[in-house]
């Protein structure tokens, strides 16, 4: 990837990896737009359906607004596998938010959080496509201390969001999420964390 031309970053990470926080010290360490929920306010504006549906999630669980892929799995699980309006809630969704990453990856240099990134840019002349994982035992204990639960309701979630990513991304891509032939770069953050993550990957990037 040249970062002194115009160019894309995409970041697929398991959940409780700090994959969120590493592409926002990575933006703005880059000077770049992160892409994540504005994404979803973008396409919300335009689809009544997933505007209904995110009200719905961030009532059930607000601690789990900034995970798209929840809707996926909820609808996935209650209408799309009954044969219920596959089409307008789901493929349509997808492809009516992968023009809005298109639109804005046009204009300017960004990094997209998740949302099938390295697959929508599979073919991008400037593209470096990352994908952030780290053991049960480090998650657990990163999740358990951000939202101050027990390990066992941590890893309850984590094996929850871990599924909804996997689900979201083989439905809609057809690709293995965690296969790491889809991405430049796999991170183990074990060692890491944040900072040194984000070190690294800049040292990449230069």
């Amino acid at each position: 990837m040249n970062s002194k031309e115009k160019f894309i970053i995409t970041i697929s990470r398991q959940f409780g990896t700090g994959g969120h926080e590493i592409g926002k010290e990575l933006a703005r360490r880059l000077d770049v737009k992160l892409l994540d929920k504005q994404i979803l306010n973008a396409v919300a504006s335009r689809m009544k359906t997933v505007e209904d549906a995110v009200e719905k999630i961030e009532l059930r669980n607000p601690l789990w607004r900034d995970d798209f892929t929840n809707f996926y799995r909820t609808y996935m699980m209650h209408a799309e596998y009954n044969g219920m309006e596959k089409d307008k809630t789901s493929h349509a969704l997808f492809r009516a938010q992968a023009d809005v990453i298109r639109c804005i990856a046009e204009e300017e240099s960004c990094i997209i959080i998740g949302r099938c990134g390295f697959d929508i840019f599979a073919d991008h002349p400037n593209a470096l496509k990352i994908f952030i994982h780290s053991s049960m035992d480090c998650r657990k204990r990163r999740i358990a201390e951000k939202y101050d639960i027990s390990e066992q309701d941590a890893a309850a979630m984590i094996v929850d969001n871990d599924f909804s990513r996997e689900l979201y991304t083989k439905t809609f891509t057809g690709r293995d999420w965690c296969d790491a032939r889809n991405y430049d770069i796999s991170l183990d953050v074990r060692s890491f964390g944040v900072n040194g993550a984000v070190n690294f990957l800049m040292n990449c990037i230069e």
